[in-house]
């Protein structure tokens, strides 16, 4: 317990530096992430990520061969080279060798990573080589970073910021419709080469912390996270990179309680712990409020229906009040007739009732009947003369069959607008375009 109060309590220096180290490389990652997810290149780290292991078991070979010690400042150096490489052969198969970008990555991700696998087994069996934390940067060892590591991330994340705040509208069009930005002389092929090279250079400077295994659902996961929350670009871009830093403090914190789990995992299971509640209730596109938008949505409609049958049955019953703007409300009909004239259930009826009622264009009464106020009369008019409108309209122009029209105006009458409904009326006669029209069918 003491020493899981001494980390999470920030005690150690060590722990303070890794902290930091990844919390940076988390904004980093999370900003341009969210440029890589919109131009639909996501997988690009993956490759990048894997095509650094050749550079980094040529470099360690390199200073052994010299007779140097293992810096790590040679072994990114040969990473960031070889994982630029990977980036550009993909680029390169996919303009001019005409290759699909899946099937490209596809190649470059398979032979990069088997030519380092065999590399880093050579590397490892040289003679009086130290290639000891040398698989640290295949699944992530957080605990060797250091102050100069810290600095590298700072200096990362910085230029990630500048770059995403100086050249916010070109990224932006490049994203979203680089066919625009080339018609008008954007630089589309030097923005994408240096959003490429952005990602790079992060990659290289997470491989220690999360792995080059992992490091791609550190660039896309925070990113895919963020944009169940807003479809607003600059509030995606903060959520993202907060999401990002979370994810590498929280799974920093995690790993270094508990020893056996690397950080790269923990980091990356945290950033999918995050994905799955906004998955659930993000605000714009989580499970739960899309649900609820569409039970709000159905509740509006059936109470347009509700109104809609209310009128259609005491106009079947010359029911209907002489003058619908006067003070009368309308005679009272059991719910269960109305259910059974929309196929509802009753519990169903009468909520949408209650509901009318609430808004004062229905009245419940025992029996239980419901009757419509002279708001709720008016309403219902309305209703149900853009419902005839486009039964009108779909029989006349459209050649619908008579028994037909009614469904397919009920799917469509919620989303007319005013100049819809002048344009409809006109099919109407010039002395009666304000009036409720007589149903084309039998009702």
């Amino acid at each position: 317990m003491d020493e899981l109060m001494r980390i999470l309590l920030l005690h150690d220096y060590n722990t303070r530096v890794v902290l930091v180290g990844t919390l940076l490389l988390g904004i980093s990652c999370g900003l341009l992430g969210v440029y890589m997810l919109l131009r639909r290149r996501a997988l690009i780290g993956d490759a990048i990520s894997h095509a650094a292991l050749p550079g980094v078991a040529l470099a360690f070979m390199w200073t052994a061969d010299i007779g140097g010690e293992k810096s790590l400042v040679w072994l990114l150096l040969g990473a960031s080279i070889s994982g630029g490489l990977g980036g550009a052969t993909v680029l390169l198969l996919k303009h001019w060798a005409g290759i699909r970008e899946d099937a490209a990555l596809g190649i470059v991700l398979s032979v990069f990573f088997g030519a380092g696998v065999a590399l880093l087994k050579i590397a490892q069996n040289l003679p009086g080589a130290n290639a000891a934390g040398l698989e640290g940067f295949i699944y992530g060892k957080a605990a060797l970073m250091t102050t100069e590591d810290v600095w590298l991330a700072a200096g990362t994340a910085a230029v990630s910021i500048a770059s995403v705040c100086l050249l916010e509208k070109e990224f932006r069009i490049l994203c979203f419709d680089p066919a625009l930005a080339r018609s008008q002389g954007w630089p589309v092929g030097w923005l994408d080469a240096l959003l490429l090279l952005l990602v790079v250079v992060t990659t290289m400077v997470g491989l220690q912390a999360v792995g080059l295994i992992l490091i791609i659902a550190l660039l896309i996961v925070p990113a895919a996270a963020a944009r169940f929350w807003t479809h607003r670009l600059a509030a995606t871009l903060a959520i993202s990179a907060a999401m990002g830093a979370s994810a590498c403090s929280l799974g920093t914190l995690l790993s270094a309680s508990a020893e056996k789990i690397p950080s790269g995992a923990a980091i990356v299971l945290v950033a999918c712990g995050m994905f799955a509640i906004s998955f659930v209730v993000g605000r714009q596109r989580g499970i739960l409020w899309q649900w609820w938008r569409r039970q709000r949505i159905r509740i509006a409609y059936d109470e347009q229906h509700l109104l809609r049958a209310m009128y259609e049955l005491l106009e079947s019953r010359q029911a209907l009040p002489a003058r619908l703007t006067g003070l009368r409300s309308s005679p009272p009909i059991s719910l269960a007739t109305v259910a059974q004239y929309r196929h509802w259930s009753r519990w169903w009826t009468r909520w949408v009732a209650k509901r009318l009622e609430e808004r004062g264009l229905a009245i419940l009464e025992p029996g239980p009947t419901v009757a419509l106020t002279p708001r709720g009369l008016i309403s219902a008019a309305r209703a149900v003369r853009n419902h005839r409108l486009l039964e009108i309209y779909l029989v006349d122009q459209a050649a619908a069959r008579e028994n037909e029209v009614d469904r397919a105006a009920d799917y469509l009458e919620h989303g007319l607008v005013p100049e819809l409904v002048a344009e409809l009326s006109g099919q109407l006669p010039a002395d009666d375009d304000a009036a409720v029209p007589p149903s084309p069918h039998q009702i």
